[in-house]
């Protein structure tokens, strides 16, 4: 299977008019997939480490897993059409009666949240790599605009605290 594949991680999720898109790839190259706002906020929450007060369904599919004793193995994003991806869910489960193996069709989306709650790897069919445009560019320039943004609003607040008088180095001259 490895010269068939390539390991894929989430390099960033960005908000769209329409949802979000979903950045993967690795260090050669970085593809898109645009999902639902949902979805994108799910992926942003696990990556950040959000605790939820309730599960969300990826959650609660997660615990049933668990609960049944199965073990998601990997998620393969096997093919796309006309900017449509499509995913495999690999699971397996051993006990008393014995081994299985189910593979799943899923949308890449939920597939990649419940991959990155059980930290279990994510790849791409080369087919599907090759396929795809590489949009590595634009997401260092995104990257680098927020971070740009960031700085603006820190330096924005550092300069507030010089017009607060609780900030004021003044009183010390007194």
């Amino acid at each position: 299977m490895q010269k068939d594949v390539v390991e894929v991680t989430v390099k960033g999720v960005m908000p769209t008019s329409n949802g979000c898109a979903v950045f993967l790839g690795n260090d050669d190259k970085t593809f898109v997939i645009y999902v639902d706002h949902s979805v994108g906020n799910a992926i942003q929450m696990t990556i950040n480490g959000v605790k939820k007060e309730r599960p969300l369904t990826h959650d609660l599919i997660g615990h049933i897993l668990t609960g049944l004793g199965a073990r998601l193995d990997y998620v393969l994003i096997n093919d796309v059409n006309e900017g449509t991806f499509f995913a495999r869910i690999l699971l397996r489960m051993e006990n008393e009666l014995g081994k299985k193996i189910v593979e799943l069709d899923a949308r890449p989306s939920d597939s990649t949240v419940l991959a990155l709650q059980h930290k279990r790897p994510i790849f791409a069919a080369r087919k599907v790599f090759d396929t795809v445009e590489d949009m590595s560019e634009i997401l260092e320039r995104v990257l680098q605009q927020q971070a740009e943004e960031n700085d603006d609003v820190e330096d924005d607040d550092l300069s507030d605290e010089d017009d607060d008088p609780e900030f004021d180095d003044d009183d010390d001259k007194k």
